[in-house]
């Protein structure tokens, strides 16, 4: 029987929406936890590390019935450049993620002005790394500087993108669609845990430059700068965007023209979704 259920056609606007909403959610865990973290001294960084695994899961389930949930720059633009997605949206797609993680980050400067105010009067680099990454976590002991947190991004953000096409592959043993957001936000918990030190794991352009942008407007006025006055904002933008073109070069050179071709073609960049009954 034939199934009466209307179906809505998806629009640019739509899926815009779904992705400002998907990095909403995700920063409203990984910058609180920070937060809460930093200025309150609840935590380590066991809890951020599980946090922002935790944000990113929420996130994928968010949006990725709409756009497979991509919230992340440096996704949008490697599923561009590997698996067919349009072009004519990563311009879209971007603006939206880096708008949503911008207004997340207002929230929780907003929700710990207090704390952050109490720890920190003068808003310096001592919390600055609530809201954006610094090379080291901003430490001067560990002699981590501008290119060392290059390279790191770069490293990181490739293993993101390759491990994100193995787990999304439906050629691969691919999880059914309701376990890949939260495999997604494993991997992300052990990035954390196993690349966190040198420069924070941004791994995304948004993640980073949006509550960045809404530190330097609430009172970091040296949010550009790193704890040595080198001019560091663009290093989590354009790392991430070499490292996830280098991870999905790599899945595809090591394993994905080696798999078996898939019996039908999916949608680019959308998470698997299972097969339902006619």
């Amino acid at each position: 029987m034939a199934t009466t259920e209307a179906v809505k056609a998806k629009t640019l606007l739509g899926e815009c929406s779904a992705e400002l909403a998907g990095t909403f959610i995700l920063i409203l865990f990984g910058v609180g936890v920070v937060a809460q973290v930093v200025a309150g001294g609840i935590g380590d960084h066991d809890s951020i590390s599980w946090a922002w695994g935790l944000g990113v899961t929420m996130g994928i389930y968010t949006a990725g019935r709409m756009t497979g949930a991509h919230l992340n720059p440096a996704v949008t633009i490697a599923l561009a450049a590997f698996r067919g997605f349009s072009w004519k949206k990563v311009l879209p797609y971007v603006v939206a993620q880096f708008l949503g993680a911008f207004l997340a980050a207002l929230v929780v400067r907003w929700n710990y002005t207090e704390a952050i105010g109490k720890v920190d009067p003068g808003h310096t680099i001592k919390t600055q790394g609530i809201f954006s990454t610094l090379p080291g976590n901003g430490s001067l002991d560990l002699g981590v500087h501008m290119w060392g947190g290059f390279r790191d991004q770069i490293i990181g953000t490739a293993i993101l993108m390759f491990v994100i096409l193995a787990i999304t592959d439906l050629r691969n043993t691919a999880p059914a669609a309701n376990m890949a957001p939260f495999l997604v936000g494993l991997l992300v918990v052990g990035i954390g845990m196993a690349w966190g030190t040198n420069a924070g794991y941004a791994i995304n352009p948004a993640r980073d430059f949006g509550p960045r942008v809404a530190s330097l407007i609430t009172g970091y006025g040296g949010a550009l700068k790193d704890q040595f006055g080198d001019y560091y904002f663009w290093v989590p933008i354009v790392a991430p965007i070499i490292g996830a073109l280098v991870g999905a070069f790599l899945y595809d050179l090591l394993v994905g023209r080696n798999l078996p071709i898939a019996d039908e073609d999916e949608e680019p960049g959308r998470i698997p979704e299972e097969k339902t009954a006619a």
